[in-house]
């Protein structure tokens, strides 16, 4: 059984529909990505997950559970949380107040926040020297470290990651990226969006395309790599 599902889902903006029969699945322990073009729907997708956009059909099953019709702070609880797109960490918070934040779904119990605090701190040491300093004059850089590490607070079981090397410098989207997969080392399940396709697939087991809200191509991660198809429209190559 997978540990996410996702069957013939379907999400609507008012009358526009942009996810149009979705179907996937992400396995315990994997790193699925999920790449396509501006507007494809890949954002919308993982908020309809995340039941901050509720679909109009279809169904979502995270650990056997049903899930589409649940609130989003209900989910956070099962073990799914998300850094979204463009960090949104609190500015007014600091670095320590916004990872405690990203804790709520473990109320009192004080020695998993403290622990995981400090998975935190080691997996982003920058965090740590940082850990009293305001949200919002944090570098672009520091912002994602602190939102993967808020997402990570709540122990989860499957983190989704949505655009996390945007707007990023080179060195910096490699950190970002060596730290995905430490993350998911330590056993944590990942659903990657990412517009750096190619990065995306090499770190992934598993890959789809979506297309203008449709699963376009799936299949492993190196296949998708050193697919023709994928190739000219996704990796800039001719």
């Amino acid at each position: 059984m997978a540990l996410l599902e996702l069957r013939n889902l379907n999400t609507y903006y008012e009358n526009i529909r942009a996810l149009k029969d979705i179907s996937l699945k992400v396995e315990a322990g994997q790193v699925v990505t999920l790449i396509g073009a501006n507007g494809a729907g890949k954002t919308t997708t993982l908020r309809t997950i995340s039941g901050l956009l509720r679909p109009r059909a279809g169904e979502i099953l995270f650990d056997g559970n049903p899930i589409h019709l649940m609130p989003a702070h209900q989910i956070v609880f099962l073990g799914l949380t998300q850094a979204p797109e463009g960090r949104q960490v609190f500015p007014t918070l600091t670095v320590q107040e916004n990872l405690t934040m990203g804790a709520y779904s473990l109320g009192s119990d004080r020695q998993s926040i403290d622990a995981n605090r400090r998975r935190v701190y080691d997996l982003f040491p920058r965090l740590a020297e940082r850990k009293n300093q305001l949200g919002g004059t944090l570098s672009g850089g520091e912002q994602q470290m602190l939102s993967i590490g808020r997402a990570l607070m709540a122990s989860p079981k499957l983190l989704m990651l949505d655009e996390p090397s945007l707007g990023l410098a080179p060195l910096l989207v490699k950190t970002i990226f060596d730290t995905i997969r430490t993350i998911n080392d330590q056993g944590v399940t990942v659903l990657l969006v990412e517009q750096n396709a190619r990065a995306a697939l090499r770190l992934a087991d598993y890959g789809y395309v979506l297309e203008t809200g449709t699963i376009a191509l799936e299949g492993p991660a190196d296949d998708l790599l050193h697919n023709e198809r994928v190739r000219h429209a996704y990796l800039g190559e001719v």
